[in-house]
């Protein structure tokens, strides 16, 4: 697995993955930025809410479960000090569908944080990393 990531202008630079897809990453405006990016760490909290995401849905397909929607909202706490590194971060997993088994949806959850999910589990290493979950039962 490869990216490459090369500097645009000012704080901005261009992310590219080893699969073709670019994102715009952006510094903040005291180094610079201008907004027209995300930041990297806001970027790693995406990544830790896609990855668990991701498994969650595929975890429920396979039990056959009818999910129908899978969002995360994903929560960081920083270090005060340099580095700023995570010290706490929350995922909150709103999972949707008719007739869920809130065991399957409660199970998926707990895979991805434990077995699955690489970016959570790495994270893990160096933040306190926890998850919770609402099931929404569909009409």
């Amino acid at each position: 697995m490869k990216a490459r990531v090369k500097w645009h202008e000012n704080a901005v630079f261009i992310a590219e993955s080893g699969s073709g897809h670019a994102v715009v990453v952006d510094g903040p405006a005291e180094i610079g930025g201008r907004n027209l990016g995300v930041r990297p760490m806001e970027l790693m909290l995406m990544s830790v809410g896609s990855c668990s995401a991701v498994d969650i849905v595929q975890i429920l397909k396979k039990a056959r479960q009818p999910v129908s929607a899978c969002e995360v909202d994903v929560a960081g706490e920083r270090a005060e000090t340099d580095p700023k590194v995570f010290t706490k971060i929350h995922l909150h997993f709103t999972v949707s569908g008719k007739g869920l088994s809130e065991n399957h949806v409660k199970r998926a959850v707990q895979l991805s944080a434990e077995k699955y999910c690489s970016a959570s589990i790495m994270l893990q290493k160096a933040a306190e990393v926890t998850h919770s979950h609402t099931l929404v039962e569909l009409e």
